[in-house]
């Protein structure tokens, strides 16, 4: 089997949890912004931009250092069991702080009068946390399936409470119709509550699970090894915390640069929308989410093979190519796909297109960071982020105010552009890729084309509408076809 058939088939294996796992998470999305109004669900999507920022500093880079030196060490025993300590220190430290200093925290974050929202995201980010490392042995080891089944079973029970609370119970409750389940499990006054005690019960069960993995490690660790992994992994945490700044900083910062005393509901509005808005992206970032982890353990695998920078070029381009096609079709239909969310909320679809073309240069600049991992420079990959949070920060500083929730795209597009050329350039130097740049930036300036023609014709039927948007998204795959058919055969056969 080819190098690229191999990562194809890791990539479905791993899609089938990740894309399907996330793709039910997104079906809650009509739910929650249906159920309820804008501020209540800028709450949701405010907490779990804070849940993105712990997540990285808890598991502090320890999944691609555990890969990359089980790789080295003859037993990758003592690499599991090092970085699982590692992280069991952090998350269990994290999780005292947030117990016993909840108040202060909810004040903080301008939520005094749910302090139990801290206190259950200290235990969802501490169970998270140490699942990370058990999860990553399992794609270490190759046990897609079983790394499949934990996820999507969390992510069922995940589903199954939202929908048990926020629709069988609700709706009773609101008819006055109320039996013993919902007497028993369900209270009105908590609200938006239910879908983070829904995660909280997910999160337990999934650690669970992995409790048979978990336990294979050994407290007996090398202090040599753990500081030759922190070393590789500390750039890497860095690297992953400023990417996240990248991803999420926009959702709270729009919630403070807008927020005015003595009541913030209109930033939390806003927040929502954006945040809603966003979730339409999920298309584009299901793919991306599963590639992301089958690449990394196939790039090192890959290190040390002859035609392996060939491989990656291809990689690029099959990638680009597949990223392109989704970012059309979600264009060309957009009316369709806002129908996911509640009605309130479109008035922020002018961001979509955006949205996408910056997850687009993330995915690019996601496949150029083999080079920063291979020759172990990984600082390079928390400059790059450094460099984007910066632009990301002072985009967002100067235009939310100015614009509103359309600078926070455009801030996350020039981010993310800044990090895939910086790193092209500097990649380029250390470990050259010979990317068909030609090509893919003609592929970009017709996607591109085709986007603005979509966005700003009109059209007075929508059936002539559709037919011709669909006429061009099948020409473009079919120009993609005949312009890339020959170098897709040798790709395979590598």
């Amino acid at each position: 089997m080819s190098q690229l058939k191999k990562l194809a088939g890791q990539t479905a294996i791993y899609g089938l949890s990740s894309i399907v796992a996330r793709f039910l998470n997104f079906l809650l999305v009509p739910l929650y912004t249906r159920q309820f109004e804008d501020a209540e669900y800028g709450i949701v999507t405010e907490m779990y931009a804070y849940v993105a920022f712990f997540i990285v500093l808890l598991t502090f880079g320890m999944e691609t250092s555990y890969f990359r030196f089980a790789d080295r060490q003859k037993e990758s025993k003592k690499t599991y069991n090092t970085a699982l300590f590692w992280v069991s220190i952090l998350s269990l430290s994290f999780l005292l702080i947030t117990q016993l200093f909840s108040i202060p925290i909810s004040k903080l974050i301008k939520h005094e009068n749910h302090v139990e929202y801290v206190i259950w995201f200290g235990w969802i980010l501490a169970l998270d946390a140490l699942s990370a490392i058990p999860l990553a042995k399992l794609r270490q080891e190759n046990k897609a399936r079983k790394f499949a089944f934990v996820n999507l079973f969390s992510i069922a029970v995940n589903v199954g409470l939202n929908l048990f609370f926020l629709v069988y119970c609700k709706s009773l409750v609101d008819k006055e119709n109320s039996n013993w389940l919902t007497e028993t499990f369900y209270i009105p006054a908590i609200g938006i509550g239910y879908i983070f005690i829904s995660n909280l019960i997910a999160s337990t069960l999934k650690y669970i699970l992995l409790l048979p993995v978990f336990f294979k490690a050994r407290l007996k660790i090398e202090k040599a090894l753990l500081k030759e992994m922190l070393v590789y992994a500390f750039p890497l945490m860095f690297a992953g915390f400023a990417g996240i700044i990248n991803e999420t900083l926009d959702r709270i910062l729009l919630k403070f640069l807008l927020w005015k005393e003595p009541d913030g509901e209109y930033a939390l509005a806003q927040v929502g929308i954006y945040g809603a808005c966003y979730k339409i992206t999920i298309f584009l970032n299901l793919f991306l989410q599963a590639y992301r982890y089958a690449a990394e353990p196939f790039f090192f695998a890959k290190a040390k093979d002859k035609d392996n920078k060939q491989v990656f070029a291809d990689t690029m381009k099959i990638f680009v190519l597949i990223s392109l096609f989704a970012t059309i079709s979600i264009t060309l239909y957009l009316d369709i796909a806002l129908l996911f969310i509640g009605p309130e909320f479109r008035v922020g679809a002018p961001v979509v297109p955006i949205l996408l073309l910056a997850n687009v240069c993330l995915g690019i600049y996601y496949n150029q960071s083999v080079w920063y991992k291979l020759t172990d420079n990984t600082k390079w990959g928390a400059y790059i982020a450094i460099i984007g949070a910066i632009v990301t920060i002072g985009l967002n500083i100067l235009l939310i105010p100015l614009i509103g929730y359309m600078g926070s795209a455009w801030a996350t597009l020039a981010c993310y552009f800044s990090m895939m050329l910086i790193s092209y350039i500097k990649g380029h130097k250390v470990y050259p890729i010979p990317y068909d740049l030609k090509k893919i930036g003609l592929y970009i300036l017709i996607t591109i084309g085709i986007m603005l023609f979509g966005l700003n014709t009109s059209w007075q039927s929508n059936w002539l509408k559709y037919l011709v948007h669909t006429a061009i998204i099948i020409s473009f795959a079919l120009l993609i076809f005949k312009l890339e058919k020959n170098n897709f055969k040798k790709a395979l056969s590598r």
